[in-house]
């Protein structure tokens, strides 16, 4: 279902209950659509960043022991 930003304000209480038994409403402004309501739980989990959507993948030898002592001085952590 479709709307107007006035009709959204107006009638925000139906317009739930409509997207509570399953509808999706779309909140348009001059007829182009700009919203859209939807359950909480169908938000989809997202990652922040440039990354958001690829796989992720470390390089090899990510933890070695000279890199952490490169990182620790860099970070000011000692050795224990």
């Amino acid at each position: 279902m479709e709307v107007s930003i006035y009709e959204a304000k107006t009638h925000l209480s139906k317009l739930i209950e409509a997207v509570e038994r399953g509808e999706e409403v779309i909140v348009a402004r001059r007829n182009k659509p700009v919203a859209k309501i939807v359950p909480a739980s169908a938000r989809r989990k997202t990652r922040i960043g440039g990354l958001a959507g690829r796989p992720f993948k470390l390089g090899k030898g990510f933890d070695s022991i000279a890199k952490s002592e490169v990182l620790g001085d860099l970070f000011g952590v000692a050795e224990k």
